[in-house]
């Protein structure tokens, strides 16, 4: 069973939360100018590393809020757990935390808004 570190709410358990998939997809910014294959792409394609892969949780009987995690597919660890808006505090391939704060990693569009419509920063 995990232990998912809500920003806002602190350590939880796994049942507390509802898994949102990949992190970080951006919508599109024309959505009117895709075609079938673009679109398809944006709603179904997603990575499938081995190693650690940044994913969308949901505090569902806690404060409600979605917030992003790294977790390692190939011991199921959580790495990390940080808000929508965010940069990551793990760099894809460094299998830990640095010790020093987060990578230069800049959010995407779609995490202010989802951190926006779930009451986080602005």
């Amino acid at each position: 069973m995990l232990l998912l570190n809500c920003p806002w709410c602190g350590p939880r358990d796994e049942t507390e939360f509802h898994y949102g998939g990949q992190a970080h997809i951006a919508f599109p910014a024309a959505p009117a100018e895709l075609d079938d294959r673009e679109w398809a792409e944006y709603v179904f394609y997603r990575d499938n590393p081995k190693g650690p892969f940044a994913e969308r949780w949901m505090h569902g009987t806690g404060c409600r809020r979605w917030f992003n995690a790294v977790r390692d597919t190939v011991s199921y660890r959580v790495l990390a757990t940080y808000r929508p808006g965010d940069p990551s505090p793990v760099t894809p391939g460094d299998g830990d935390p640095p010790a020093t704060g987060p990578s230069a990693d800049a959010p995407r569009t779609d995490d202010r808004r989802m951190a926006e419509e779930a009451g986080g920063p602005r």
